[in-house]
């Protein structure tokens, strides 16, 4: 019997909770997709089905990847991390029952549109409190098997494996969806929004984009690409029966120690990515301002902010595939990339102090 078959002979218990990623490139039909999946899990399958979609509480698309004025990369890191944050305080109340109520510190703006997004699939229902805002579960939801659909980019690996933790943390089902979308379809839906992203940030996206990879990471087996836009019958029981699997096979708390050295990889690579990204900002914001001290003509200071860009994007991404660092992330220390770093930026300063005397 597969995994369909059993779920459709009611193998799933109404405790059953699972965690989907959808991810992929801006306008690759994500969101419509995932509407179309939650109205058809609920005729079909009966099940509670909600769909937490980034673009409706987090703030603008990411700072790294666009152009104007928007959080900075580390505070959009500390956006996300406060979503999952609320997510878990919804997960709470779906496994152990009872109240939930805004946690202390919290973004305010964010959190009632997280709450609107619950209210609005009706997942959760207001008490009434003197002193704040609670929220218990809707009883629709109590009884069913509950599938939660979050919804974003998620373009790169760490991101996805935020919401793996959630699962793990709890033992719940967690499986992948990427919807795979050519990038002329994207940047043409795009193109017919309401209110579109830059083109710049779908083609910087799309280079970006760290595609889910079962053969490489253990985690990730569980996943699947969906092409968009999604009309075969074939490709809709395939997508059932991968959320079928994760929902019966819940993530174990307890893992080996593949998995925890797996761990250990992503959290290291992702810090020593971060660490030397603010390293090579301050490297950049120093040198422009020796620059402009010198009086170098603003024309050529324009030309040397994007040499310098264009440096400090290629080492990240050499650090991050490890073309010129094999050894990363297996050490912390960045001096080495630093010390290199400093060395190309003296060659192209060279070129405009000559300029300039």
């Amino acid at each position: 019997m597969t995994a369909t078959e059993a779920g459709a002979a009611g193998g799933l218990g109404p405790c059953t909770l699972g965690l989907c990623v959808l991810c992929g490139l801006p306008a690759a039909g994500k969101s419509t997709f995932a509407r179309a999946l939650a109205r058809r899990l609920q005729q079909e399958r009966g099940w509670a089905v909600g769909v937490l979609s980034y673009d409706d509480v987090l703030p603008e698309a990411p700072p790294d990847l666009g152009t104007g004025a928007r959080p900075r990369p580390s505070r959009w890191k500390t956006l996300r991390q406060e979503l999952l944050k609320f997510l878990e305080c919804f997960l709470m109340i779906v496994i152990n029952g009872g109240q939930m109520s805004a946690p202390a510190n919290m973004a305010e703006a964010m959190w009632e549109d997280f709450i609107t997004c619950l209210k609005d699939q009706d997942l959760i229902f207001p008490v009434v409190s003197e002193t704040q805002s609670c929220y218990i579960l809707a009883k629709s939801v109590i009884s069913k098997p509950l599938l939660l659909v979050l919804d974003d980019n998620f373009y790169y690996q760490s991101m996805r494996y935020e919401v793996y933790q959630l699962a793990r943390k709890y033992s719940l089902g967690f499986c992948q969806l990427y919807l795979d979308c050519p990038l002329e379809t994207c940047l043409q839906r795009n193109g017919q929004r309401p209110r579109a992203v830059p083109n710049e940030t779908i083609h910087l996206m799309g280079k970006k984009i760290e595609k889910p990879n079962p053969g490489k990471n253990a985690w990730e087996h569980n996943s699947l690409a969906v092409q968009s836009p999604v009309c075969s019958t074939e490709a809709s029981l395939e997508v059932t029966e991968i959320l079928l699997t994760a929902l019966e096979n819940p993530v174990k708390h307890a893992e080996n120690n593949v998995e925890q050295k797996e761990t250990d990889r992503i959290i290291c690579s992702a810090n020593i990515l971060h660490k030397a990204d603010q390293a090579l900002r301050r490297t950049v914001s120093q040198t422009m301002k020796e620059a402009k001290d010198e009086q170098i003509l603003p024309n050529n200071l324009k030309l040397l902010a994007e040499e310098l860009n264009k440096l400090k994007a290629g080492f990240l991404e050499d650090l991050r595939q490890g073309n010129k660092y094999p050894c990363f992330p297996q050490t912390t220390d960045i001096s080495d990339v630093i010390s290199s770093f400093c060395n190309e930026k003296d060659n192209i300063m060279q070129k405009y102090f000559s300029k300039h005397h």
